[in-house]
């Protein structure tokens, strides 16, 4: 009876840290940020993927209007807001695909550039490329199959299974804290004015530009505590079932 409850209550903190993994997989809300620095002009579609004609869409601003930005692993937006948004609150629900123009972010958080390569934007901070992509798709990879494994396990109690998947979702939580790890240490350590102003930060020395911590994030931090301490859980149901078996 103690065994079940316990596999229920790892069950329940595992299949909520795996939906905070999926979510901060699978939503571009990793980087908040907004500039006053003006029209944003680049080789790309409203709504995702770059121009190949040459030609140039620019999300039109008035001078005292903000420029918004939102990205994760997909994707990397920008639209314009009215002075005084908050990122935040704008980028979830004023965020109109009318208004936004996007670009497919796969390796952030390097600085995504279209034209000359390699490009000056481009810096040392290219090692997070090496790891950050592959590391949170790891990641989510891990807490489905550990996930997967154990709505196998759970009706029989399998010590493997319970071991196994336990083992799965430790390594997920493992990967999503060196994710959490490496975006804070870009976050913090790198120039991030110079990363969201890119080629228009030229024209606008002075800008003021605001960068948060976004929502993706977020439920990223709150996944990890949730998953790891569901497959220290399963992992210790392992050994006791195993003890009790024999």
């Amino acid at each position: 009876m103690r065994v079940g409850a316990a596999a229920l209550a790892a069950g329940l903190c595992g299949g909520l840290g795996t939906l905070c993994f999926l979510l901060a997989f699978g939503t571009d809300y990793w980087l908040l940020a907004s500039d006053n620095c003006g029209p944003y002009a680049r080789q790309m579609r409203p709504g995702g993927g770059a121009v190949g004609n040459g030609t140039e869409d620019v999300v039109a601003v008035t001078p005292s209007s903000l420029i918004l930005h939102h990205e994760g692993f997909f994707w990397r937006c920008v639209f314009h807001a009215e002075p005084g948004a908050h990122a935040g609150w704008a980028s979830l629900f004023t965020n109109q695909p009318k208004s936004k123009v996007c670009i497919h972010g796969y390796l952030f958080p390097l600085p995504v550039t279209l034209g000359q390569v390699p490009h000056p934007i481009y810096d040392a901070t290219a090692v997070f490329r090496g790891f950050w992509t592959p590391l949170i798709t790891l990641g989510a990879a891990s807490a489905l199959t550990g996930l997967f494994l154990l709505l196998c396990g759970v009706p029989f109690f399998s010590q493997k299974l319970y071991r196994l998947g336990g083992a799965f979702l430790i390594a997920a939580a493992v990967f999503y804290l060196v994710v959490v790890v490496l975006y804070v240490l870009w976050a913090e350590l790198v120039n991030v004015k110079r990363y969201v102003l890119q080629e228009r930060g030229e024209a606008c020395p002075n800008a003021q530009v605001t960068v948060l911590y976004g929502w993706s994030f977020m439920v990223a931090v709150a996944g990890v505590p949730l998953v790891l301490l569901s497959g220290m859980l399963f992992t210790l149901l392992g050994h006791v079932l195993r003890v009790h078996n024999k």
